[in-house]
């Protein structure tokens, strides 16, 4: 007896114990969600965003550049107050930009969907030539760079040319302002669409808006010209068709070759203005009838060259025809050339170059509709990789661009019906003293024609991964075919005094620190 009470009194002890212990427990804690999971299917980075079938990947870079002797982020000294080399000039500019890039992927019973956008905040040393950058008045600029679809083999929105190549205008380079091809590296609003062929081969055609990225100027030489030639009488008139661009690739182990064309629309506004501007006699004046223009582009990368692992060419050669920004085109807008030097008998030499897709002289006696300027140029950089952490790019660019008819048309009793006739003839109304030579002081032969060569090189230091320190150096030299001098009014701060024309050359260093996340 006194045995089975000991055993039911362990055994309520022991009950009570193990629940003793469970109510140490609780409450019992749930089981963790998995709120974000790895998305392995489109590469490193990726992950589902919660509740949803959709990958997402953030990234993005922060940037800091100074150029010596040129504009933010490598633009020469080829015009304005650097091309001036005024006093307002700075002998520095540097600028700031964090770039945060967003990319989501949906795979569906139709392929992939993706989304991609790129938005870029920078500050800009607000002074000299670069004063109110963006309209802020003090440096500060948001750009929008991509923001595009692509869904079954299209993309709409803004993205990079289906003309452009994957380099796009960096073959080598870390500045914006390589010239000799096409450049969309930043976005122009389009859609394309792209067909793959199978074994490497692939085309894309698209439709572009050309109106913030791919024209230059239409010049009305009914105006006389400015004091350096360019862009006082821009008659573009607004946007009626989009570019016509395509490609075929074909992409290998060895590299990619690439041909591209493209058709470009040249319209002019009317045929009376002043100074480019309308008036209240525009409307009834009429116009040049419409032209079309275009370039064509053969690319070529060379990959696993002999030099080292990981080297490689980059090659790409330009023809155009009314489609000027094709050739003389960086990441903005397309330049015009101003830069003065000195002279041995002058006040200073100037070197001038005006960048247009066409120009026309309206009335009896004039070019008859608009005459389409040729250009033509070509570009590429030697890629070599010294070892994980260093490698250096060897690079340059020759660009030429062209009017038709002769030097002297207008003084020749040929009037002003070539381009070459009419562009002269308006810039003599400015610039006394054109003659058939210009071999005497105060007297010069107008030639608008003009070539721009470029070589420069880069190296780069990555002392850890995704931190990256560059220095560039490069030269710039504008081969200009106006002969004599000319005494005229300059743009200010510029007296009126005798100018030589003559070649010009500048250089600039600029200097990088990048850190990519």
């Amino acid at each position: 007896m006194i045995a089975f009470r000991n055993l039911i009194l362990g055994s309520a002890v022991g009950l009570l114990a193990i629940g003793g212990a469970q109510a140490a427990d609780l409450p019992v804690k749930a089981k963790a969600v998995e709120y974000v999971r790895i998305c392995s299917l489109y590469g490193a980075g990726f992950f589902y965003i919660p509740g949803t079938d959709t990958c997402i990947k953030l990234g993005g870079y922060l940037r800091v550049d100074t150029t010596f002797n040129g504009g933010p982020h490598g633009q020469p000294a080829w015009n304005g107050d650097l091309g001036q080399q005024n006093r307002y000039r700075d002998y520095f500019a540097s600028r700031s930009r964090m770039a945060l890039t967003v990319d989501t992927r949906t795979a569906t019973e139709y392929g992939v969907v993706r989304t991609f956008g790129q938005l870029d905040w920078s500050f800009t040393s607000p002074s000299g030539s670069f004063r109110d950058v963006g309209g802020t008045g003090n440096g500060q600029q948001i750009n929008t760079e991509y923001l595009f679809i692509q869904f079954a083999g299209f993309t709409f929105g803004k993205s990079s040319s289906a003309y452009s190549t994957p380099w796009n205008g960096y073959p080598g380079n870390i500045n914006s302002s390589l010239l000799g091809g096409n450049n969309t590296d930043t976005g122009l609003n389009n859609i394309q669409y792209t067909a793959q062929f199978g074994n490497g081969v692939s085309g894309t055609i698209g439709l572009d808006d050309p109106l913030n990225f791919n024209r230059t100027n239409v010049f009305n030489l009914s105006n006389p010209l400015g004091p350096t030639g360019l862009g006082a009488a821009n008659a573009y008139a607004g946007v009626h068709a989009p570019d016509v661009v395509g490609n075929i690739r074909i992409d290998q182990a060895w590299g990619l070759f690439q041909l591209s064309a493209a058709a470009h629309e040249v319209n002019a506004s009317y045929n009376n203005l002043t100074a480019g501007a309308a008036n209240n006699l525009s409307e009834i004046s009429g116009h040049p009838e419409t032209k079309w223009g275009g370039s064509v582009m053969a690319a070529l990368n060379i990959k696993n060259i002999p030099t080292g692992a990981g080297d490689d060419i980059k090659i790409d050669a330009t023809y155009a025809k009314g489609d000027t920004k094709n050739v003389i085109g960086n990441s903005g807008a397309s330049p015009s050339f101003a830069m003065f030097g000195g002279s041995g008998f002058g006040y200073q030499s100037v070197g001038l170059g005006a960048t247009t897709d066409g120009v026309y002289f309206p009335g009896a006696g004039g070019t008859n509709g608009i005459k389409l300027t040729t250009a033509w140029g070509m570009r590429g950089a030697f890629n070599h990789n010294w070892d994980p952490y260093w490698w250096t790019r060897l690079f340059g660019s020759y660009s030429a661009v062209r009017y038709d008819g002769g030097a002297n048309d207008n003084i020749q009793g040929l009037g002003t019906t070539t381009a070459k006739g009419a562009y002269c003839a308006a810039f003599a109304a400015s610039h006394p003293g054109q003659a058939v030579v210009g071999n005497a002081a105060g007297a010069y032969s107008c030639n608008p024609d003009f070539n721009v060569s470029q070589l420069g090189v880069v190296t780069r230091w990555t002392p850890v991964k995704n931190l990256t320190f560059s220095a560039e150096a490069q030269w710039l030299h504008l081969d200009q075919k106006m002969s004599g001098s000319s005494v005229f009014t300059a743009t200010a701060p510029k007296p009126t005094a005798l100018y030589e024309f003559k070649d010009q050359d500048t250089f600039l260093l600029e200097v990088r620190a990048q850190r990519n996340f």
